[in-house]
This record gives structure tokens, C-alpha cells and sequence, in this order.
């Protein structure tokens, strides 16, 4: 390589030059500059150190910035995208979701928690498929059910949303698993042939059903329905004219009978009045509630028809209206009637002292009827769902677990009578559905319905009777051959069957409509037709309190035979009831005409001009039926009540999938499946 002095030295012209010395890897090519990433990085190194502290700082921040910057960016964008995608997803899930929960027919309140039955399987209980109800579904007539007032539910937005998130959850579990009165208003003397609730209060109410049929177009009101309004008009009339705040209406007289001295009529008929759209008239009835009716008396009362027609009233009139004046009044009633369960072996004595709060048995005897300490817990678990009192349903579950174990039944059939002291079945031998036994039957259904299917012993206990009826209690008559229950006294069958029997054709229907076995409705059928033949082949077209019916074919004999003692007619609703079922759940003009024909008989045999309708001692003879100036108390709180219901074709006016009624024609909510 040339320098720049031996170039001046051999006299060429003036050049410049750069030296340059190779190190030994640069002159073997090797290690040069060759655009390779090393390279690079080397270059940018030297080129760092070259910058002073303060740009290395200066650029550093700058960097920092921008890092931070972008994440915080990124994190918005992606929050803003999970949000978007989520929405979506729900607004699938709900499109899909939507249909099914219209057609699931949820009931109004929650569920109870806390199980105490038995959740075993019975297999050879297989529950089908309900009927579908053959009308088309409409809204509900101009007077609305409301729910329970706002007031009554919590108030927080955590316990709202808490809810909220409890229904979906019952929802889910829901589509998984898809994969006596007995002798009432008579008084017997001793020589004379009634998910289970939660500990804590329930007052967050699911948003109901209701709400959203108010939305609905009303269905009006037909012919037929405006009479039994003016036959509640009519009988209220009486009542409030010469009966008011008193027990019962003597419309002959014009004056009142006292039983217990507690507006017994007033209340029976308070949620009758509301369904059938008498504001008027409920409101002064209310006024009578809220200024006059008082508890605290020196009174003895009948466990049984205090529950069913008080407490039951009041604690319907509640759910219906949403007036918490009834939801206290019930809380005072059921307080003071529970004296009563203070025995030995927590079998209720029948009768109780309200103001001195003291109970007994009756006069004659130690026992109470099995009717009335079993018939009492609809209303007492009701109570303590919306008070959160335990103490009221602890007391009458007791009851029915002491029952469901007991000796002495006869398939399923149990005696008439209890003992309060030793807890045991008394007068063995003798089964009847009538007086004394009836609403038994009638409750271990209805509260197996209410707690929302949950209670197999209640199921159980329900099943094996029906059976034992079909074994030991039925027969045919001549010459119609109509099937009727009679009942057995020490193994020799009785062709007797009471009127009050007529409840159970609408039992077995309501049975079979929740999924029990399909003969249920088959055998209910054939029920109806021998009840309404009850009212068919009597004179007045009325039925007796009592009939015989005749097993072998005579000449001139009907199947139907009524003895002297047995000819009254009380007013009673049975077989009305029984005619709403079959109607509700068949769609059967039949029914509805059958009970058109009862109620034309009422006006025209028990009518009386001046206001009320009376008893009647003779169904026998229309000319003189011979009135007995009195009118039941459930005449207004559950005949014409179930005359209105038997008319109407809107399902929704006290859905049967919703509501449970109680033996007084009371309608109590079926509680929702937890």
C-alpha cells in the first residue's frame, strides 16, 4: 500500500489520502462489514455510547411513554371487544331461551329452601304428562289479581338481582329435568250420625305472572257469569241488611245467627267479591275488617272452620288485592288458634279460646275428627311462608308425619277419629270419604301441589287411598249403573254416600292434570255423572245432604233413594266445585250446563225476595221445600264462587297451575320449584 510522502517524493501531482490498517480478520475477510444482524447491532451499540447521558434519558422516557401508552390503549379495545362479543352471545342465548320460559307456566311465589320431606323416588307413582287445557288462551276478566304489594318485597338492588339470578338457576334445573269441610256449618253434637317454606321470610316475590296479563285484552264477562252476580248481589243484600257483622244471614227472619261472632260470612266472601269484580262491595267489607273486626274475645272457636274460612280468607284476600291489612289480620288469627297443638301428642284439640288462649277437646270426648287436624295445613305452611315464623307450619307438619305412620288404616283408608292424648286412630274399622274424613284426601293432594311436588310421603299417602277407594268403596248402582263411593263399616259395605263425597271427582281431576295416573280423570268422569245424577233425579232438581243408592234393579225405582232425615239441602258447593274441574281441565260444555241447571234450581227453590238465599229441609217437594232460614256462610265464599269460575273460559281467572285452592274455596299460590 502507497503513503502520501512517496507519492510528494517521486514528484506527482498533490493527492490526498485516507490510511487505513487492516487487522489481520479484516484482511482475511473475515469479521467486515457484511449487513448481517450482529453487524448491526454492533453498529447501534457504538452509536448509543457515542449519545451523551442526557439524550440516553431523553429517549428512554420517550419510550417508556409510548409502551405504557399502548397498553393502556390495548386494554380499552379489548374490554370494549369482549363486551361487544358477550352481548351478543346473551342476546343468542335469550332469543332461544325466550320461548320455553312462556310456555313453562311458572307459579306466583318463590319456592321454600328448606326440605323437610323425603325427596326419594317412588317408582310405582309414575307422573305423566298433563292434559293440555283445550281452551284458547286468553287474558283474565277486567278484574285483575294482583301481586302482593311492592311494599311487602326487599327493598335492595342486591337482593333484586340476587333473585333474578335464583330464577335462571330454577330455570336451568327446570330444563334439565325435562330430559272438611267436612260437615260444615252443621254443629256436632255427641248423639250425631273436619321445597317446603323457608325459615326466613320470603317477601321478594318473583315478578308475576300476573303483571304480565294485565297486559292482556280482559275477557268480558258472559251471561251466565252476570247471574251469579246478581245472585252474590242478591244474597250480600240480605246479608247487609239484616245480618251485617255478624256470622250468618236467617233471610226469613231478617235477623243473624252467631257461631263463633267473627263476621264469619263477611270474610268467606271477601275474595269472592274480588274476583268477581264487586269493588264496591269489597271495600265496605274491607272498612269492616280494618274498624271492626277484633280477635281479642272471650270465644271459643273451631280449629278447623277458623282456619279454613278466616284464616284462609283473609290470607287469599291478601294475595289477591295485595292489602297487607289482610296479611296482619291473618297473622292475629293464626297466632291465637295455635293453642290448639298444645297436647300431648301435638294432635290439636278441636276448639280454642282466642282471648284467653287456652284450647280443649269437645265436651263429649277426648278425640278430634281426622278431617279437622289435617285439613288446617294449607293455610298454616301459607302463613308461615310470608311471615317466616316456622312455628305455624312446624305445628300441622307434625301432624301429617304422625298420621303418615300411624296403624290402623285400611289401604290406605283412615278412621274418622283421633285421640289428643295418645295420638292414635279411635272408632277402628270404619272408612268413609264423607263427614268427618273427606278433606284428609282432599289435602295430602293439594299440599303436595302447593310445596311444588316435593313431599313424596304426602304423594304416597294420597296414592295408596285412591287405591284403597277403588277396593273397598266402589260400586254400581241400578238401573243406570252410575259408580259411586259408598263407604264400610267393620268389613260390610253401606250404599250411603254424603254430598260432601262430590269433592272428589275435582280432586282426582286436579290429580291427573298434575301428572298423576291417567284412570284418576277416567274414574273422576264417572264421579261427576253420578253427582250431577244426585241433583238430576230429585224433584227439585237439589240434591239431599245424604243418598242411598240402590244395588239391584227394582220396578219403579231410581238408582238414587233419600231417606227423611237425609233430604235437606245446605247450599253446599261440592259438586259445583267438582263441575269447575271437570270443566277446566275437559273443556266439556256438559259441565258448565249441568251447573247452570243448579243455579237456576237455587233461585228458584231457596230464593228468598227480601235478600239471601236459605236451606232447605225438602228437596222432595218443590211445592213447599220448607225453608230453614239459613244461609251458610260458604255459599257466597265457595258455590257461587265456583259458579263464576265454572262459566268463565279464561284459564287465567285463578289458574289452577298457579293457585291452590283450599277446602273453603280459597285460593292460595302454588309455591315456584327451587
Amino acid at each position: 500500500m502507497y503513503s502520501g510522502a512517496a507519492a510528494a517524493a517521486v514528484g506527482s501531482p498533490r493527492r490526498d489520502f485516507i490510511s487505513v490498517t487492516l487487522g489481520p480478520e479484516e484482511a482475511a475477510g473475515i469479521g467486515g462489514y457484511n449487513n448481517s444482524k450482529a453487524w448491526r447491532r454492533r453498529s447501534c451499540w457504538r452509536k448509543w455510547k457515542q449519545l451523551s447521558r442526557l439524550q440516553r434519558s431523553v429517549i428512554l422516557f420517550l419510550f417508556a411513554f409510548l409502551a405504557v401508552s399502548g397498553v393502556i390503549s390495548f386494554t380499552g379495545m379489548g374490554e370494549t371487544w369482549k363486551s361487544i362479543t358477550n352481548k351478543s352471545l346473551d342476546d343468542q342465548r335469550t332469543e332461544q331461551e325466550i320461548p320455553r320460559l312462556k310456555l313453562a307456566n311458572p307459579a306466583v311465589l318463590p319456592a321454600p329452601q328448606k326440605a323437610d320431606a323425603n325427596h326419594g323416588d317412588y317408582p310405582e307413582f309414575s307422573l305423566q304428562k298433563p292434559p293440555k287445557q283445550p281452551h284458547v288462551r286468553r287474558g283474565p276478566s277486567n278484574l285483575q289479581i294482583k301481586a302482593p304489594r311492592r311494599d311487602m318485597r326487599l327493598k335492595t338492588q342486591h337482593d333484586t338481582m340476587r333473585a333474578v339470578e335464583e330464577l335462571v338457576e330454577a330455570d336451568k334445573v327446570e330444563k334439565t329435568e325435562k330430559s272438611i269441610i267436612s260437615w260444615r256449618g252443621a254443629v256436632i253434637e255427641p248423639d250425631q250420625s273436619t321445597e317446603p317454606p323457608s325459615s326466613k321470610i320470603m317477601e321478594l316475590e318473583k315478578p308475576s305472572s300476573v303483571e304480565t296479563e294485565d297486559q292482556k285484552e280482559p275477557v268480558p264477562i258472559n251471561e251466565r257469569q252476570l247471574a251469579v252476580i246478581e245472585a252474590f248481589r242478591h244474597a250480600w243484600k240480605g246479608y247487609k241488611d239484616f245480618a251485617w257483622g255478624h256470622d250468618e244471614l236467617k233471610p226469613l227472619s231478617k235477623s243473624y245467627s252467631e257461631w263463633f261472632g267473627l263476621g264469619l260470612t263477611l270474610i268467606d266472601a271477601l275474595d269472592t267479591m274480588w274476583i268477581l269484580g264487586l269493588k264496591e262491595e269489597f271495600e265496605e267489607a274491607r272498612k269492616w275488617i280494618a274498624n271492626d273486626l277484633v280477635f281479642d274475645k272471650n270465644v271459643d272457636v273451631n280449629l278447623f272452620e277458623s282456619t279454613i274460612r278466616i284464616l284462609g280468607g283473609l290470607l287469599s284476600t291478601y294475595h289477591l288485592s295485595g292489602d297487607s291489612l289482610f296479611l296482619e289480620k291473618a297473622k292475629d288469627i293464626g297466632n291465637r288458634l295455635m293453642p290448639a297443638f298444645r297436647t300431648p301428642s301435638k294432635i290439636p284439640y278441636s276448639d280454642v279460646n282466642i282471648g284467653r288462649g287456652t284450647a280443649h277437646p269437645p265436651r263429649w270426648t277426648s278425640d278430634s275428627t281426622v278431617a279437622e287436624v289435617t285439613s288446617i295445613q294449607l293455610e298454616f305452611r301459607e302463613l308461615s311462608r310470608l311471615t317466616g315464623d316456622e312455628k305455624f307450619r312446624k305445628a300441622v307438619d307434625e301432624v301429617m308425619k304422625h298420621v303418615h305412620i300411624l296403624s290402623g288404616k285400611n289401604d290406605g283408608l283412615v278412621p274418622m277419629f283421633i285421640n289428643t292424648n295418645s295420638g292414635q286412630f279411635t272408632h277402628l274399622g270404619v272408612y268413609t270419604l264423607g263427614a268427618r274424613a273427606d278433606s284428609y284426601y282432599e289435602y295430602l293432594l293439594k299440599q303436595w301441589i302447593q310445596g311444588g311436588k316435593k313431599e313424596n310421603e304426602l304423594l304416597e299417602d294420597y296414592m295408596r287411598a285412591i287405591e284403597g277407594v277403588k277396593k273397598h268403596l266402589l260400586q254400581r248402582s241400578e238401573p243406570k249403573k252410575l259408580t259411586f263411593v259408598g263407604e264400610l263399616a267393620h268389613g260390610h259395605f253401606s250404599a250411603k254416600m254424603d254430598h260432601l263425597v262430590c269433592f272428589l271427582p275435582g280432586t282426582l281431576a286436579l290429580g291427573a292434570h298434575n301428572g298423576l295416573a291417567a284412570d284418576h280423570m277416567k274414574l273422576a268422569e264417572t264421579l261427576i255423572e253420578t253427582c250431577y245424577q244426585m241433583y238430576a233425579q230429585v224433584e227439585t232438581g237439589l240434591s239431599p245432604e245424604i243418598v242411598h243408592f240402590n244395588l239391584h234393579a227394582q220396578k219403579g225405582h231410581k238408582d238414587v233413594e233419600i231417606k227423611p232425615a237425609d233430604r235437606h239441602n245446605l247450599l253446599r258447593p261440592e259438586t259445583v266445585e267438582s263441575l269447575f274441574y271437570m270443566y277446566r281441565f275437559t273443556g266439556d260444555k256438559k259441565y258448565q250446563d249441568w251447573g247452570w241447571e243448579i243455579l237456576q234450581n237455587f233461585n228458584r227453590y231457596t230464593r228468598v225476595p227480601t235478600g239471601g238465599y236459605t236451606s232447605i229441609n225438602n228437596v222432595q217437594n218443590p211445592s213447599n221445600p220448607e225453608p230453614r232460614d239459613k244461609m251458610e256462610s260458604f255459599f257466597l265464599g265457595e258455590t257461587l264462587k265456583y259458579m263464576f269460575l265454572l262459566f268463565s273460559d279464561d284459564i287465567d281467572l285463578i289458574n289452577l297451575d298457579k293457585y291452590v285452592f283450599n277446602t273453603e274455596a280459597h285460593p292460595l299460590p302454588i309455591w315456584v320449584p327451587a
